[in-house]
């Protein structure tokens, strides 16, 4: 497996823990929310998927191959959303800037959302008290309207974060995880290719707590990172000559992206024509992800080309940021 070492520079955007990851899949909606089910009759025969930092766009050929018409719900699983102690969440469907085109024409999507705290799903909780399920200026205002009951309980159990001051509890933050996926309606005429486009600006993840410096290196956390990643020794000597002691050069963050290959999976037969492209956008920052026959394209981009190819698991991409010279 080839695990390319690149850089990348941009400054560091701590956003919630939402990453670039989604591959469409037939869906039904059940009691407990959205589940992905499997095709045999429509066949997946190529997918280019290009990511970046400022957006992600994945293209699809899709062909039935019956002799009937297929009319389905179909899904594109974003990854999950987990609120933080210090994230101000935007207007989540404004700033997903989601985007759909079946034959180059627009088409409208619905989002699916369900709320989850300690692997219980409490989205009929949340929405009883009339409560977003993702955080915000627009949440605040109204768990803060709820009467001080509710208010207390959801402190007590850790669903919030906030504090009781003179006697009343003051909500700041869910603490809650939120899943989401892009559903609509898919015709797939009988015996025929689709062409379908989706495009979005991916929500990153990042830390700045020192994970990779050398003191930190034999710790278990960081062994999990190595292979989540596909570290290599090279990308961390690369990292040392970039944060020799002194200096502002020694400055870094991590900036994380995700997008979820194996939904791929569950259309008739593997992809026929798999192609990913990640932009790293500027050379002074360094980026590993787990990639097999990966080239460099140009300075900036990088491919991976598959034939007959059956996801096994979803990408995983560590960008680490330099934001001085």
């Amino acid at each position: 497996m080839f695990r390319p070492i690149l850089a990348l520079a941009a400054l560091l955007f701590l956003a919630p823990a939402l990453g670039a990851r989604a591959n469409d899949s037939m869906a039904v909606i059940g009691i407990g929310g959205l589940a992905l089910v499997r095709s045999e009759a429509v066949r997946l025969d190529r997918q280019e998927l290009f990511i970046s930092r400022e957006r992600v766009r994945v293209d699809y050929l899709f062909t039935n191959t019956t002799d009937r018409d297929i009319d389905t719900l179909v899904a594109f699983p974003l990854p999950d959303f987990t609120h933080g102690p210090v994230e101000r969440v935007p207007d989540y469907r404004r700033a997903l800037d989601f985007r759909t085109l079946v034959e180059g024409r627009p088409v409208t999507y619905e989002l699916v959302q369900r709320a989850h705290f300690n692997g219980q799903d409490i989205t009929g909780r949340l929405r009883a008290l009339g409560l977003p399920l993702v955080g915000g200026d627009e949440f605040e205002r109204r768990v803060n309207d709820l009467p001080e009951p509710q208010r207390a309980a959801l402190l007590r159990e850790g669903l919030v974060l906030g504090a009781f001051e003179q006697g009343r509890a003051n909500i700041d933050e869910p603490l809650w995880t939120v899943s989401t996926s892009v559903t609509r309606r898919q015709v797939f005429p009988a015996g025929r290719s689709l062409a379908v486009q989706h495009s979005y600006v991916p929500f990153a993840g990042g830390t700045v707590d020192g994970r990779f410096s050398p003191a930190r290196r034999a710790s278990p956390e960081f062994q999990a990172l190595r292979a989540r990643y596909c570290v290599e020794d090279g990308f961390l000597a690369a990292f040392d000559r970039r944060t020799r002691p002194g200096g502002q050069a020694g400055l870094y963050g991590e900036i994380w992206l995700q997008y979820r290959l194996t939904p791929g999976a569950n259309w008739a037969g593997p992809i026929g024509e798999f192609r990913l492209v990640v932009d790293k956008g500027d050379p002074r920052w360094l980026v590993s992800f787990c990639g097999e026959g990966v080239r460099r394209l140009d300075a900036r981009r990088f491919e991976m080309r598959r034939t007959n190819f059956t996801p096994t698991r979803d990408l995983d991409i560590l960008i680490v940021d330099f934001p001085f010279p």
